[in-house]
């Protein structure tokens, strides 16, 4: 099974982690099925950009973002070459070394 590694994040991952993800799991259900509380205010549904993670290893294995997940992207914050939202991330061909943003952008919270 492939394995995610997180690198270290000051609040939700200290000392980084390493985690094997099931067949179909997205990085964000991995994550959290370990303890790692990514957050996701719309449930995962490819509506929101809170998940927003950057992909720094194994970026090539995963299947491109599709139109809706690249128009959120446009909206996360801090976005990069290597970005991608969490939810919709599902490693099956290798493993993927990831790391989380200091910082994200929830509209509903945030009242935008």
């Amino acid at each position: 099974m492939p394995r995610v590694i997180f690198l270290p994040n000051d609040s939700l991952c200290p000392e980084g982690a390493v985690i094997e993800t099931r067949p179909g799991e997205s990085v964000c259900e991995a994550a959290l099925r370990h303890g790692i509380e990514i957050e996701h205010a719309c449930e995962m549904s490819c509506a929101c950009t809170t998940c927003h993670i950057y992909v720094r290893e194994g970026y090539d294995s995963l299947e491109p973002a599709d139109d809706l997940e690249e128009d959120f992207l446009d909206k996360a914050w801090g976005v990069d070459p290597d970005s991608r939202l969490s939810c919709q991330v599902i490693p099956e061909d290798g493993d993927l070394v990831v790391e989380i943003p200091k910082y994200t952008i929830n509209m509903v919270s945030e009242r935008h």
